[in-house]
């Protein structure tokens, strides 16, 4: 007896952020897969698949955005449902990665809760992950399964190239994103400057020393997140302190906590960009304020996983 199989591919989603996989949906040409997620009055987390999964390809799409230790675990939940349920291979589609700033150890004593996060991913069942824009990409070596690493630099190029008129210089606000500046510099045909940056304390940043020429001209600060936005802002108001004609902001990941938003209206800034990987509410929302959609790319990515081709040649090698 012979049997031809068909690959079938399934796209689900948790709570976290069901706007982004419906337009993920839209983009792949495929239905939002039915899933029951409910929560008891303990906190406990319910998972149930609505419809069979035997043997497809499922992909779980959920960012660790707030409340984040629910919507990891939750995930967790549904890849373990997944498995369960027999699908033929399960990606984790994490397009903010959580816990990814704790990568390494900087003082005794500490964990390194971003390869626990990767521990649990496997346990739970995971075959690959796709994530976005990670805080740092040794964070890949973590897991021992497939792991594809995206970027929005096309998304943040593009609309850039579109916006900033004259010779601009792209910024990096501290020596740990001066790859991702450079990369972005490209991109657009601009300078590089990298501002020298002191971190007293958790979520506490003074920016003091530019290095680059920044004088009458645009600048682009770019970084992978914006959390309480002290980073950013600090930069912000060196920048135009030493002479810069007006200053952009672009990241992918809009974490804003605390005191990010006030930050962000408050400081010398003429747009923030940011992409949809974590929702951003309306009380959040401001005009100096540009989100765009990663959707596309990420669509595109989990159709190369699909289909067996090259993720990286989508991005001509900024993801690495």
């Amino acid at each position: 007896m012979e049997l031809i199989t068909k690959k079938k591919l399934m796209l689900f989603s948790g709570r976290a952020n069901v706007p982004l996989a419906q337009e993920i949906a839209e983009s792949l040409g495929v239905p939002l897969g039915d899933v029951e997620l409910s929560t008891f009055a303990n906190g406990e987390i319910y998972c149930r698949y609505l419809e069979s999964i035997r043997g497809a390809d499922v992909f779980i799409v959920q960012s660790h955005c707030t409340p984040i230790n629910q919507y990891i675990f939750e995930q967790l939940i549904m890849i373990d449902a997944a498995k369960r349920a027999s699908a033929k291979r399960i990606t984790a589609v994490c397009p903010f990665y959580g816990y990814a700033r704790q990568d390494k150890k900087t003082e005794g004593r500490e964990p390194i809760t971003a390869r626990l996060v990767a521990d649990m991913l496997t346990a739970a069942g995971a075959d690959r992950v796709v994530a976005v824009d990670l805080h740092t990409g040794q964070i890949q070596g973590f897991f021992n399964m497939p792991v594809d690493h995206l970027t929005a630099l096309p998304v943040l190029s593009s609309y850039l190239l579109d916006t900033i008129e004259g010779q601009a210089v792209v910024v990096s606000p501290d020596a740990g994103r001066v790859k991702l500046a450079q990369r972005l510099a490209n991109h657009l045909d601009a300078d590089l400057a990298i501002i020298d940056k002191r971190r007293p304390r958790h979520n506490v940043a003074v920016a003091s020393v530019i290095v680059g020429d920044v004088v009458g001209r645009p600048c682009i600060l770019i970084d992978d997140m914006i959390d309480t936005a002290g980073t950013i802002t600090s930069a912000a108001e060196l920048l135009v302190a030493r002479g810069a004609s007006v200053v952009y902001v672009a990241a992918t990941h809009g974490v804003l906590s605390g005191p990010a938003i006030d930050r962000l209206k408050n400081a010398p800034i003429k747009e923030v960009i940011l992409t949809n990987t974590l929702p951003i509410e309306d009380g959040k929302q401001f005009p100096e304020l540009k989100v765009l959609s990663i959707a596309p790319i990420i669509a595109d990515a989990l159709d190369a996983v699909f289909e067996d081709t090259s993720v990286s040649q989508i991005f001509q090698g900024d993801n690495l």
